[in-house]
């Protein structure tokens, strides 16, 4: 019926529509799991997309000219496009190209292809463990009392990006359809500045992850809630800006890579209690340093935590209960990117694409 009913279908590749079509059964599987396994609040009811902004191809609909040039052909006719970017497909042979997705982002076009690798990598140990505690005030401490500043990337960009959203604001026609071309640029502004944003934190995290994953064997880290955390209305945006479940992903897939331990253990009481003797020491969250009265060890509150954090990961290694992302199957693909240029205007994004280490 849908292919009588939207004559466009028939132009697009068959295996495009089926997987179009599974990441829809996907959406209705979810929701029916969770409404048998009573997940509490919303269980994610499917909703219709009406403007879909990417296109996934299979084995078919597409092919790799050189290591620059892809070409789709479909009855779509994208045609030829230039691949910009620091990647070399002719490392790789069209058996491990498994999908090959088509993303319109605020910037331009990209292609993703997925392909299956190993992407397991022998490192020497380096005979060191660490806690780690995520914070507004240090994006990271660590127990050996190192810190990381908070980069702060939207706070910075906040007021830039509110006189950007005024500009649009002021073009926009209510009840116009469709809206003028300088309303168009407007927005299309806009998106790049959070786009810009949302790259810096993501970069700043793999950065990070990448360092102290090379730095330790072994790395224990709080299992946050962080989808709790940000119903707080006082803090719910300085969370976000944290980028605390980015940070978590990139470390868990580079210890899998690396082969290192990476163990996510309970938060509670990491900071209330104290390293040195274990006792109980209660502080209000402005209360920055950790002074306890029974030892008299004095630490700064987040360093403490991070001490508490090490013993945690340390006696839970092994132990069932202590599962991390990546063992869900979360970062189970990977994929590699690269930006396509289609000789339409489109402009290589600043910064261009970061590579994986």
């Amino acid at each position: 019926m849908g292919a009588f009913e939207f004559a466009f279908v028939k132009a697009l590749n068959s295996q495009a529509c089926q997987a179009s079509v599974d990441r829809c059964w996907s959406a209705i599987a979810r929701f029916f799991d969770n409404c048998k396994k009573k997940v509490p609040e919303k269980k994610g009811y499917p909703k219709f997309k009406n403007r879909s902004r990417s296109v996934e191809y299979k084995t078919s609909g597409w092919k790799l000219l050189d290591p620059k040039h892809i070409q789709f052909t479909d009855g779509k006719e994208i045609g030829k496009l230039k691949l910009i970017g620091t990647w070399d497909l002719a490392f790789y042979t069209s058996d491990q190209i498994k999908r090959v997705r088509l993303i319109k982002r605020a910037d331009g076009y990209y292609v993703q292809l997925c392909i299956k690798v190993n992407v397991e990598i022998e490192s020497q140990p380096t005979h060191r463990t660490v806690g780690l505690d995520l914070g507004l005030k240090y994006f990271i401490a660590d127990s050996n009392g190192e810190v990381w500043l908070e980069p702060r990337f939207y706070r910075e960009s906040e007021h830039q990006l509110n006189r950007a959203n005024r500009k649009k604001s002021r073009k926009y026609r209510r009840g116009v359809k469709p809206q003028s071309n300088n309303y168009r640029k407007a927005r299309e502004r806009y998106a790049r500045k959070h786009l810009r944003v949302s790259r810096q934190r993501k970069e700043y995290c793999k950065r990070a992850a990448y360092c102290v994953i090379q730095a330790n064997d072994l790395v224990a880290y709080e299992d946050l809630n962080v989808k709790g955390l940000v119903r707080n209305r006082k803090l719910a945006k300085s969370i976000s800006d944290a980028g605390w479940s980015t940070f978590r992903e990139w470390l868990e897939h580079f210890g899998r890579k690396y082969g290192k331990v990476t163990v996510a253990v309970p938060p509670h009481y990491t900071s209330q209690n104290c390293s040195n003797c274990g006792e109980t020491v209660k502080k209000s969250l402005s209360c920055r340093t950790h002074v306890c009265l029974s030892c008299g060890y004095v630490a700064d509150r987040d360093v403490n935590a991070a001490r508490n954090i090490l013993i945690k990961g340390l006696t839970t290694v092994g132990h069932t209960g202590s599962h991390t992302l990546g063992e869900t199957g979360s970062l189970a693909v990977l994929d590699s990117s690269c930006t396509a240029k289609s000789g339409r205007g489109t402009k290589n994004p600043p910064g261009g694409v970061s590579n994986d280490y």
